[in-house]
Formats: structure tokens, C-alpha cells, sequence
């Protein structure tokens, strides 16, 4: 700690009470309740659950209420509360063609089959200021169906069984390949596919925004179509061995993106199309959308393709860097006083400019 910071303990309550402060603001202006950030700023709500793994609207607003809108800080205090939770088993994977479906769309067919919903979005606003909401003016009514009820088959579906789709095969549960988990074991290299998707679906955003841009712009070869992008709730069971069945205990939104990339096939499999897959809690587009992206330049080894020095096909390079939560503890630490190796460099290079010197002198 800042052991020579006047007033010791006394100046860290002052600074916490001075947060506290700053954090409510102006105190004639209503406090924000938790319940308004949750409801009216979901999005961001959506982000912190997605990048802190832990799916509680309530508390994710709490968190963004208590780090006054810093997401990258409300998912810390997520993080955190997590790790604090009794752990009491594993649900059922959860099945996403049965989503009750508030937005889907697909960029590879006109007439999808299903058909197109376009939900809640900002693809068609003008992107201009609504100065409407200052004076808070009530919104117009939707005209929006209700959520569609599954099951929804899945697009790409189509394309597998015309077999032009790679198949996936899912591990067997009760099997010799169960599925590792990141949060009770650390990531080692090489990471498997599911260890990888892991890593993707609570990365920062921004980071993975930044990778999928890149792999557009030739940085991997990665030329990608949306397949299909849905939005929707689904049932979340476990088994309950004491019963012998499954139960319901929960219904939570998601966000799944499937894109289609070329292959050009090997000699033991024909050309056909490859998927990228992004998974995430919420309303969250860009995060599934560049998830899926990202996880497709990741494949391209084990698809056998060449690979470059395209940062996204690098996987120690997107997992070790992905994290936020990582990234920003090690940047922020060296805010923590340092004076020893501080006092160390500057001996360093005194000794230098002394040295430098001295030569100078002697060759005069």
C-alpha cells in the first residue's frame, strides 16, 4: 500500500467515503434505482452477466449502480460474488432450438426457413438524437408479436442435411469427454474447442470486436456469413439424481450466432461450409456475432489451413488476452507503488550516464 500517504488508514476511509459521493452525484436529482438500471439499461446489464458468468439481471445492475457505469468494474464485483456461491451441480445443455424466439434473422437465405424476426434492434434507427427521451416521453406502442414459441429449427440445419455443413459432434456428458470447465481449472495450450468457446463467451467485448474486425479485413482469411443470429429465452433443467428426472428451475435469455465459412475440403471429406458459433447471456450481437468469428479463425489448425500471423488464429494469443477481468488487474497494478524496482532503474541508469561520461572524458 501507499505507506507514505499522510493520514494512512484515515485517507483510504476518506477515499472511499469521497467515492461514495461521487457516485451518487447531485443529490437533487433522484437516485437511480436498481430496478431502472435493469429494466431501461439492459444492454449494459446483459454485457456485465455475459463478461462476469453469472446470469442475475438484479445484481448486474447492482453492480453497474455501485461502479457508476464502469463495466469493466460492475463484472470485478460479479466475478467476485461468484466466487463466494456454493457450487451444487451442472445443468442440462441447454436446447436453443427450442428458444421462444424475439429476434432472428439470417443473411444467407431471403425466405428463411421459419422466417425473418426482426424483434428489438438498432440495424434500421437513424442513429439520431431522440431528444424525446429527455423529457421522457413515453414510447409508441410495439406492434411486435410475443416472443415465437419453439421449436425453431436452426438454419444451418438445412445446409447439413443436403450434407454441404461440416457436422459437429457434442461430447458425451456421462461420457470420457466431458466438457472441461474454465472456472475450476486453468487454461492450458492447446484448449480444446469447448475450453476455447468457453474462454470467447466471457471475454471483453471490445477485445473480440477488435479480433473480428481484423480477420475481416484479411488478418485470417476469414470471410464470413451470418447464417443465423436469434435472440430468445430457454428453458434451463438439471437432473436431479435423487428424483430420477429433470427438473425446470429457470428461464434465461440468449444470444447464439452461427456463421458459414467456405472450406475447401480435404481428401477425406468433400468441400462443404464450416460454422463459427458464439453463445452469450442477454441481448448481445456484437459479442455473439464476434464470437463467432473469432472461433472460426481459431479452427483453422485443426481445419487444416495455413495460418499466418493473423493475431486472431494465434490461440494463445486471443485466450491469454481475452479476459478482462485479467487484463485489466495487471494493467491497473502498476498504479500500486513500485518504489523499489523504481529506485533500482534509476540507479540503473545514473551508473550509465556516469559511465557514458567517463569514456567521454578519457577519449578527450
Amino acid at each position: 500500500m501507499y505507506v507514505a500517504v499522510k493520514g494512512g488508514e484515515r485517507a483510504i476511509e476518506n477515499a472511499h467515503g469521497w467515492l461514495a459521493q461521487a457516485r451518487r452525484g447531485d443529490v437533487s436529482v433522484p437516485d437511480l434505482a436498481v430496478a431502472q438500471i435493469r429494466e431501461q439499461m439492459a444492454l449494459a446489464v446483459d454485457r456485465v452477466m455475459a463478461e462476469g458468468s453469472l446470469h442475475d439481471p438484479d445484481l448486474a445492475a447492482l453492480a453497474l449502480k455501485q461502479a457508476r457505469g464502469d463495466v469493466i468494474e460492475a463484472v470485478f464485483l460479479i466475478r467476485a460474488f461468484r466466487t463466494t456461491l456454493p457450487r451444487f451441480g451442472a445443468s442440462v445443455p441447454v436446447e436453443t432450438g427450442d428458444m421462444q424466439i424475439i429476434r432472428r434473422i439470417s443473411a444467407t437465405y431471403k425466405d428463411a426457413p421459419g422466417g425473418q424476426v426482426l424483434g428489438p434492434t438498432f440495424d434500421y434507427t437513424h442513429r439520431l438524437l431522440d431528444f424525446d427521451l429527455a423529457d421522457g416521453a413515453a414510447p409508441a406502442p410495439a406492434a411486435e408479436a410475443p416472443p415465437t414459441p419453439g421449436p425453431v429449427p436452426h438454419i444451418l440445419s438445412h445446409l447439413g442435411a443436403e450434407g454441404l455443413m461440416q457436422s459437429e459432434h457434442a461430447p458425451d456428458p456421462g461420457g470420457t469427454h466431458d466438457v472441461p470447465d474454465l472456472t475450476r481449472a486453468p487454461l492450458e495450450f492447446p484448449a480444446a474447442r469447448p475450453l476455447r468457446l468457453q474462454a470467447l463467451t466471457r471475454a471483453d467485448e471490445g477485445f473480440l470486436l477488435s479480433l473480428a474486425y481484423s480477420t475481416q479485413r484479411g488478418y485470417g482469411r476469414n470471410h464470413a456469413f451470418v447464417g443465423e443470429l436469434r435472440i430468445g429465452y430457454v428453458r434451463v433443467s438439471a437432473h436431479v439424481p435423487e428424483l430420477g428426472f429433470e427438473i425446470e428451475f429457470a428461464e434465461i435469455l440468449l444470444t447464439e450466432c452461427e456463421t458459414v465459412n467456405q472450406f475447401q475440403g480435404a481428401k477425406s471429406e468433400p468441400a462443404q461450409f464450416t460454422r463459427g458459433y458464439g453463445l452469450v447471456f442477454g441481448q448481445s450481437e456484437r459479442k455473439a456475432i464476434s464470437m463467432a468469428l473469432v472461433d472460426r479463425a481459431l479452427r483453422a489448425r485443426e481445419l487444416g489451413e495455413d495460418i499466418g500471423d493473423a493475431p486472431a488464429q494465434d490461440e494463445e494469443f486471443v485466450l491469454s488476452h481475452c479476459d478482462n477481468i485479467q487484463s485489466s488487474g495487471f494493467l491497473e497494478h502498476i498504479k500500486l507503488p513500485h518504489y523499489v524496482d523504481f529506485q533500482a532503474e534509476l540507479e540503473l541508469i545514473r551508473k550509465l550516464r556516469r559511465n557514458a561520461a567517463g569514456l567521454q572524458d578519457a577519449a578527450e
